[in-house]
């Protein structure tokens, strides 16, 4: 029997920095909050940040604080360390350094108060290899952190995170235009792990620009080709609107209910 125990989550970049196709501007803080309610009415249980997303985690750590014990028990904060935001530059940087993932994780810890999952943010062979990513994971262990995976933008490193039983949820792209990671999906599912797929609409190109099909027919092709990949885990959509979120998972239920 196929796996198929996929939900629509947010990806929560676009509340916190400039991102995507068209480059839209960041949300005022009380939009992102309002839109993170929205999401919570209309049933996300998934909410994926990072440091390196600008004000992303922290405007998350604040509508945390808005909700009820119930409530934030019925969902999932995802976080992710090795990427870094340079709020002089407006610039995410890279350092998988000890004591920059221990710094970042304590960061995350203090404006999120809690953490689901932690990632490892800019995953490549060596990092998975080094000796400070292994006392990374070991502290991340000691402040609670009991669920740890990897964002994943090679083969290699997928490959590595798939044969590493440490690991229980691997990230990564999978859209109509990249389908790289294919694979790794099929391997990591076989080996129970979580999968968590970001870029379904390849940062909005997939349902821009095209005179033929509608902007809801887009959508639900491109949801019901990443659920044919069959697997358990989560959707990714960027989306910061709340109308549009409504959209995504129109399509996306539509997509899932006719598999």
């Amino acid at each position: 029997m196929q796996n198929n125990n996929i939900e629509l989550a947010c990806g929560l970049i676009g509340i916190g920095r400039v991102w995507g196709v068209k480059e839209a501007p960041v949300p005022s803080e009380q939009d992102a909050l309002a839109f993170l309610d929205a999401a919570l009415a209309q049933s996300i249980g998934y909410y994926d940040t990072a440091p390196s997303y600008g004000s992303s985690e922290v405007r998350l750590g604040k509508w945390l604080k808005t909700l009820t014990g119930e409530q934030r028990t019925g969902i999932t904060i995802a976080t992710k360390f090795g990427e870094h935001w340079s709020e002089g530059d407006q610039k995410p940087y890279v350092d998988h350094s000890f004591e920059a993932l221990r710094m970042s994780l304590d960061q995350s810890l203090a404006r999120l108060g809690n953490i689901d999952i932690l990632q490892l943010h800019k995953t490549n062979p060596a990092v998975l290899k080094s000796d400070d990513l292994k006392r990374a994971w070991e502290y991340a262990k000691e402040r609670g952190v009991e669920t740890i995976g990897v964002s994943v933008s090679d083969l290699e490193s997928g490959e590595m995170a798939c044969e590493d039983d440490q690991y229980s949820l691997i990230q990564l792209p999978i859209n109509q235009q990249n389908t790289t990671f294919a694979p790794i999906i099929q391997e990591a599912t076989k080996r129970g792990k979580r999968i968590v797929t970001n870029r379904p609409f390849n940062m909005g190109e997939t349902v821009n620009g095209n005179e033929t099909k509608s902007k809801a027919e887009l959508e639900h092709e491109a949801f019901d080709f990443i659920l044919r990949q069959f697997f358990n885990g989560f959707i990714l959509t960027g989306t910061k609107s709340p109308a549009h979120l409504e959209e995504n998972m129109t399509a996306f239920m539509a997509a899932k209910n006719s598999i």
